[in-house]
């Protein structure tokens, strides 16, 4: 045998083994996912990646494929952010096939992530986990900076100059520049994603977080839609103040969410089991993820498909 077919043999004895090896954790993985589903009698959706189309076009397929469907749906979440347009298009299409849903958080899940998971009906975290400040990304229109941009950071950066513009010492040259750079019909759009965030926060928590909410803690009385209403007003106000979290990306844990904002946040460590699957599932994903170079990934019992390069 000459060396260059000792050499392809060789290259496709290394391929078989890896596909081999990545077979072995895909059904690994496989195996984790319907541990999680039968311990908690419910479908389960894994997505790893961006909030940006057309990722919700590919979480409906992957829903609707999904056979003989139970009435709950588990989504184990991470999430840097995105476009509010398309969470409300992800939230609707799960309540379109699951009477109940439930987000597990592993590890993070940000700005648009934040809003995604405040239409489930329980919220799964355990101390390292985090949400994030509720601030969508927006991408500029063509010919400005590429890929998308925080809305929230653009608004209160313009607000505060024009409050500044209208005290005696005005603005300085510099910031005048920076002033004249604000294109208003892009600040109209992200104003539109906040208010959107926002709104669409405080009909879900009422509509499905809040909706078992029947007596208060402390006093045992009757909650009323308006105390719904005036507890998701209060959440949706805090997650919406920058100042108080100070970046886009700043991490809120499970304890000041229960603390400061009032949510009821299931801790899944608080039940041995589920926390070992949960964190040996989600260490083999992101090793096999990296592994393979990808950075996105969408996983049901039907389906594997890692998206995207590294």
């Amino acid at each position: 045998m000459g060396g260059s077919e000792e050499h392809e043999e060789g290259r496709n004895v290394k391929q078989a083994r890896e596909i081999g090896a990545g077979q072995f954790i895909e059904d690994k993985l496989r195996e984790f996912l319907l541990q999680l589903e039968k311990r908690r009698g419910a479908d389960v959706i894994t997505f790893f990646g961006p909030l940006l189309p057309p990722v919700d076009n590919v979480i409906r397929s992957s829903v609707e494929e999904i056979k003989k469907r139970k009435k709950t749906l588990l989504m184990i979440l991470e999430t840097d952010g995105g476009e509010v347009e398309v969470v409300q298009r992800i939230a609707e299409t799960l309540r379109r096939h699951y009477k109940r849903v439930e987000f597990i958080v592993p590890n993070h899940a940000m700005s648009a992530g934040t809003v995604l998971v405040m239409s489930g009906d329980e919220i799964w975290m355990d101390y390292y986990a985090v949400l994030g400040p509720i601030d969508p990304q927006v991408r500029p229109r063509q010919g400005r900076a590429s890929g998308a941009v925080p809305a929230l950071g653009y608004l209160v950066q313009y607000e505060r100059l024009l409050e500044k513009a209208n005290t005696k010492n005005g603005l300085n040259t510099a910031e005048m520049a920076i002033l004249l750079q604000f294109d208003p019909a892009e600040l109209y759009r992200y104003e539109q994603a906040r208010n959107l965030s926002i709104r669409l926060l405080k009909q879900w928590l009422v509509k499905y977080k809040f909706r078992n909410w029947k007596k208060t803690r402390t006093r045992s009385i009757p909650v009323t839609r308006k105390m719904r209403l005036d507890r998701a007003e209060q959440v949706a106000e805090k997650l919406n103040d920058i100042d108080r979290w100070h970046t886009h990306g700043r991490g809120i844990s499970m304890q000041v969410l229960r603390k400061d904002l009032g949510l009821e946040i299931s801790d899944f460590e608080k039940d041995k089991e589920l926390s070992r699957e949960i964190r040996e599932y989600y260490t083999l994903l992101s090793d096999y993820l990296l592994k393979l170079g990808m950075e996105w990934v969408i996983h049901t019992r039907e389906i594997f498909v890692p998206i995207g390069g590294r």
